[in-house]
């Protein structure tokens, strides 16, 4: 079904802000000091920083750590002296598979759906109700203050309402929970603005829960909401003036997808090309380039599910470095697109992986010389990044599942899996494993993340500040 409905108009927020300007928005300089968003400085999972750990363990090199109430694939982001992070308000258990649902008769806080599975844990112990922003010193690891986004928890595999990362550009910050609350603050916790995706725009229909991370481009916060197992209503994509919480632009994505596909859980990412800029977003089968001032749809590629599968929802986000965007899919295939420009061919195939060794849930990373990808079971490889020849691997590289991504720093790929287990590799053409360092085991879906020479590591109840010095 081709999902387009007239859009549904917003009741529009509109807050007079305190004071501060915004500051720019990152993206066009590697910093080594601030991680302001979920996939770092260069929205590649990219890091200049240097002389970071090697090893480390429970009791070495760990500079400090401070505990967290409960588990939450919300990466922790970093400006200046302060680290933002989200997380549900008490503990609750990891969660382990289920039978899959009757979509017809979800359960509680869940909707019912047009067929297929349904949502797995809305009738399981979600821990803590409150949804938590907190800021910790960088110094010490102190709480300087903590913030209740949201009410309302839900566990799924791998998620909860506290999964999406906050973004900062040391002025504000601002965090999505998966209740859909939107907020903008200020560095010292005082709410800008405040408004709710689902009061505006109607329910979310996904199957495991909304867990997007917002992108902070240019003074604009933007949101996909890519559904449709548990809705019939239009995925979107959703544009707000970061400093007052204005809608500036709402735009509809229609997909053909069947049944799950049409539900991603991924972050956008920036296409610079000449004098331009555009926003990629990637789910439902498609991978799509948008005007950022309009939200126009410019351009679409298909190929994500050639086989027309009825749960390809994609999970790792599209990854775009110079004119190549990277789109992981459900394992296989991926594909890299060439952006030309052209208005008859915008984005051409560069190369495609359809064999082992591809990702799920982890996104990969590259910095434009390597690609590299890990799959959920840990299996590393590195590609050519503008031609898909193989490097190296898949190789085996830790036990366990893995849904964090990978991260590139000091010449290493840092690749953690749910049990806390960091391994450090070699980056570069030739396969080398440097060590394997092991934490708290509790369960982890957060991503590694640098500043300065120090590595930080959220597990299931702890932050951990990780350094040689």
């Amino acid at each position: 079904m081709n999902r387009t409905i007239p859009s549904i108009l917003a009741a529009v927020l509109i807050c007079s802000f305190p004071g501060a300007a915004l500051a720019d928005a990152p993206g066009d300089a590697l910093d080594t000091v601030n991680w302001p968003q979920w996939r770092g400085p260069g929205l590649n999972g990219v890091s200049p920083a240097t002389n970071l750990p090697v090893e480390w363990s429970a009791e070495k090199n760990i500079i400090w750590k401070t505990p967290l109430p409960h588990w939450s694939g919300s990466t922790p982001v970093i400006w200046g002296d302060r680290i933002f992070v989200m997380s549900p308000s008490a503990p609750a258990p990891r969660p382990v598979e289920e039978a899959a649902d009757d979509p017809q008769d979800p359960p509680p806080g869940g909707r019912g759906g047009r067929g297929g599975r349904g949502g797995r844990g809305g009738g399981r112990d979600p821990g803590g109700n409150d949804i938590l922003l907190f800021c910790i010193s960088k110094a010490d690891g102190s709480i300087l203050w903590r913030h209740k986004m949201d009410e309302g928890n839900q566990l799924h595999m791998k998620a909860n309402h506290a999964s999406p990362s906050p973004v900062t550009d040391g002025t504000h910050v601002w965090a999505v929970t998966g209740n859909g609350t939107v907020t903008a603050l200020t560095m010292t916790g005082e709410v800008v603005w405040s408004r709710n995706l689902q009061q505006d725009y109607g329910p979310f229909g996904l199957n495991w829960g909304f867990a997007a991370s917002p992108l902070l481009y240019e003074g604009r916060i933007i949101i996909p909401v890519l559904h449709g197992m548990r809705t019939d209503d239009p995925s979107y994509v959703v544009c707000f003036d970061a400093l007052t919480g204005k809608e500036l632009w709402r735009q509809e994505r229609p997909t053909d997808a069947p049944a799950e596909s049409p539900d991603a859980y991924t972050t956008p990412a920036v296409l610079r090309h000449g004098d331009g800029s555009q926003i990629v977003v990637s789910g439902g089968d498609y991978v799509t380039g948008h005007d950022p001032d309009s939200g126009r749809e410019l351009w679409r590629a298909a190929g994500l599910n050639p086989g027309k599968q009825r749960n390809y929802r994609i999970v790792a986000s599209p990854v775009v470095v110079g004119d190549l965007i990277y789109a992981p899919t459900r394992v296989r295939p991926l594909l890299a697109l060439r952006y030309e420009g052209g208005e008859s061919e915008p984005t051409t195939l560069a190369w495609k992986w359809d064999a082992q060794g591809a990702p799920d849930v982890p996104t990969p990373v590259c910095d434009g010389t390597y690609f590299y990808m890990a799959s959920d079971n840990g299996m590393v490889t590195c590609l050519d990044a503008r031609t898909g020849e193989v490097k190296w691997g898949p190789e085996r590289t830790v036990q366990g599942t893995v849904s964090s991504s990978p991260i590139l720093a000091d010449g290493r790929i840092y690749l953690t899996n749910e049990e806390g287990v960091t391994v450090v590799l070699a980056a570069g053409p030739q396969f080398r494993m440097l060590a394997t360092n092991e934490l708290d085991g509790s369960y982890t879906l957060s991503s590694p993340v640098t500043s300065g020479s120090r590595l930080f590591i959220r597990t299931g109840t702890h932050l951990y500040c990780i350094g040689s010095e």
